[in-house]
């Protein structure tokens, strides 16, 4: 009896193999499709307006914002909506100051009342945008002067509701950049292209965030999205609804680190988290058939030989080392990817800490308000802080 149950154990641990295996045939079709189709269109450059929501002054503002104005690219325009006392707009006005060749336009205030700020600023840079392709960006995103070309190119064709973007970090200084580094390469982008893979692009990431006056009046607007966290998600979803498609390009963009300690990343992703198993469920839960180094201490823990640790701690560590490699370097094209590699131990084990956790979070802490999730909706909770999942 022991042995069949050990067996079936054995078995069960194996199972996050396949799901790796999945993850590279996955990425590596990503890449070899994509990179047919993304060629630059020379003669489709429509004027798009570049929408920047700011609150709050980010690191490293004016070059993220300069990379903006220096664009290769015919005609666009840039709109920030700020409130009139905020430290970025000091910034912004010397933007202005150093690129008078530009169109830069400056929004005070979104006028609305709403809980996620962001959206009620979106509000009303959608409205008061002159062009009907939209770029959305961060104030942390910092992009080449061929941005704009490659990534307004997809909406030549007119079923293109919405793209977005993979990302990376400007720079990496510190241990703790790094482990956030080889987090988004080996595990997030990994269960992005997978999910390209089956079920399609059905979400955009706030890194860069491309639409179309179309695809945002379609389901009505901004205002919809007012009271819901991860409004960059329903972008590409809506969008689908709609019979548009939603791309996932292969450029990559990058972002400044937005967290200053261990305790801030594991708060920002515990929130990731929990948005996720509230707006999927089933498929946050099944992520326990995605784990393979706790499963691989499980299989040597029922049986320690040298022989199940080498098949399941090896195989672990040559499949996630495999796909680092293949998104990092070669398929983002990032430099010293495998300096990194002795972090993904330490960030599966964080991570799965974090999915553990995520389970018993029903609060979540949003712009310093504790807000319950209902109907993927953010409704008040009076609850103390520590109780919340993110800062």
């Amino acid at each position: 009896m022991y042995l069949a149950v050990r067996d079936i154990i054995l078995a069960i641990a194996a199972i996050p193999a396949i799901y790796y295996l999945l993850a590279i045939f996955c990425i590596t079709r990503f890449y070899t499709t994509s990179r047919r189709q993304s060629a630059i269109s020379s003669d489709f450059t429509p004027p798009v307006s570049c929408l920047k929501p700011i609150k709050g002054l980010d690191v490293e503002a004016y070059e993220n914002y300069a990379s903006f104005c220096r664009q290769d690219y015919p005609e666009y325009e840039i709109v920030f909506c700020v409130d009139r006392d905020d430290p970025a707009l000091p910034v912004i006005e010397k933007l202005i100051a150093d690129f008078p060749q530009n169109n830069i336009r400056v929004l005070f205030g979104s006028g609305r009342d709403a809980i996620n700020d962001k959206v009620a600023r979106l509000v009303r840079l959608t409205t008061e945008a002159r062009h009907d392709i939209f770029v959305i960006t961060d104030g942390d995103v910092r992009v080449r002067p061929d941005y704009l070309r490659h990534v307004v190119a997809p909406f030549r064709d007119p079923k293109l509701g919405a793209a977005t973007c993979l990302y990376t970090s400007t720079k990496e200084t510190t241990l703790l950049e790094e482990l956030q580094s080889i987090s988004m390469i080996s595990d997030f982008f990994a269960n992005v292209l997978i999910a390209w893979q089956l079920d399609g692009v059905k979400f955009t990431f706030s890194q860069s965030i491309l639409t179309t006056r179309k695809n945002i009046e379609g389901f009505g607007g901004y205002p919809v999205l007012e009271s819901r966290p991860a409004d960059d998600l329903y972008i590409g979803r809506f969008a689908a609804a709609q019979g548009l498609e939603t791309k996932l390009l292969p450029y990559v963009v990058q972002s400044v680190a937005d967290f200053k300690s261990l305790k801030d990343l594991f708060y920002k992703r515990l929130r990731w988290a929990t948005v996720q198993r509230h707006m999927r469920p089933w498929g946050h839960t099944g992520l326990i058939f995605t784990w393979g180094l706790p499963w691989a201490l499980i299989a040597f823990a029922i049986h320690p030989t040298a022989a199940v640790a080498l098949a399941y701690f090896g195989g672990y560590l040559a499949f996630r080392f495999a796909m680092a490699w293949l998104i990092g370097s070669w398929g983002m094209r990032q430099r010293g990817v495998w300096k990194k590699m002795a972090l993904i131990p330490v960030w599966d084990a964080m991570a799965f800490a974090i999915w553990i956790v995520s389970f018993g979070q029903k609060i979540i802490r949003w712009r310093g308000v504790n807000y319950r999730l209902q109907e993927g909706t953010l409704v008040p909770a009076a609850q103390s802080p520590e109780h919340s999942s993110s800062h």
